[in-house]
């Protein structure tokens, strides 16, 4: 009799968390985390993308569209910050309905996931120390190059070294370079940038290749994807989406470059 009521008591405690799993669905079919709550994750690590304040809540370029795309699907915004490299498994599991983290489009992450439309446009840049000789990627041969776990600079990184070094986000991996570590960092343009603004002693070299940057929803709810899609379209016309770029940047990295 002890081992039975065991036995049930796990089927309970069981079919409870089962029950917590299950996604609120709107009428439209869009399955939520929470209802009326648009719930999107992103790192706190990419500043000014997302970075934390001193109340521990996240803010920054990500984290204003996010708000701002669930305004405008008339929900609740909620983030929720999860490392870089764990996001795409925190949507996938249902740990948040999206992320607006900055994720570039690829064929790689699109066979697990779904994306919007850009919302920017970026691309990876290389970085040196000031007085390096490093000006290309024919430079790179050989040399220890740095980039942030998770992201596709080290696939892009690897076409042109062996020699990489994972760093936890994109600023520590700058961080280190300013201080005397690795050849060069490869990374987003805007974000080096910012980081030589505030001091990093880093330059700009050659900007390898454009990038387009979308939200990430998971394949199991393609309505929530048009919601957003048809909300970023809404954010664009109504210069939005523009107005939150120059507000960090200073210029609009939302319009798609000639």
């Amino acid at each position: 009799m002890k081992k039975l009521g065991v036995i049930i008591l796990g089927l309970f405690m069981l079919g409870g968390m089962t029950a917590c799993a299950e996604k609120e669905k709107l009428k439209d079919g869009t399955e939520l985390v929470e209802e009326d709550t648009f719930i999107f994750t992103a790192s706190g690590e990419f500043k000014p993308f997302s970075y934390v304040e001193d109340d521990m809540t996240m803010t920054g370029f990500d984290i204003e569209v996010g708000n701002a795309l669930a305004k405008e699907m008339g929900l609740k915004p909620k983030q929720k910050r999860i490392k870089f490299k764990g996001i795409i498994e925190g949507v996938k599991t249902g740990r948040a309905d999206a992320a607006v983290a900055s994720h570039t489009i690829n064929p790689q992450r699109s066979k697990h996931m779904l994306f919007s439309t850009p919302y920017y446009y970026s691309g990876p840049q290389i970085f040196t120390h000031p007085d390096s000789n490093i000006k290309t990627v024919e430079d790179l041969k050989g040399k220890e190059v740095a980039v942030a776990k998770g992201s596709t600079y080290a696939d892009t990184a690897s076409k042109y070294t062996d020699n990489i070094k994972m760093y936890d986000s994109d600023i520590t991996a700058l961080k280190a370079l300013s201080t005397g570590r690795h050849d060069a960092v490869i990374t987003d343009f805007v974000t080096g940038k910012s980081a030589a603004k505030e001091g990093f002693e880093i330059v700009g070299q050659q900007l390898i290749e454009r990038s387009e940057q979308a939200v990430v929803v998971s394949k199991d709810n393609p309505q929530l994807l048009v919601n957003i899609n048809e909300a970023l379209e809404n954010l664009r016309k109504d210069g939005t989406l523009s107005r939150i770029s120059k507000k960090y940047f200073g210029e609009d990295i939302t319009t798609k470059p000639e």
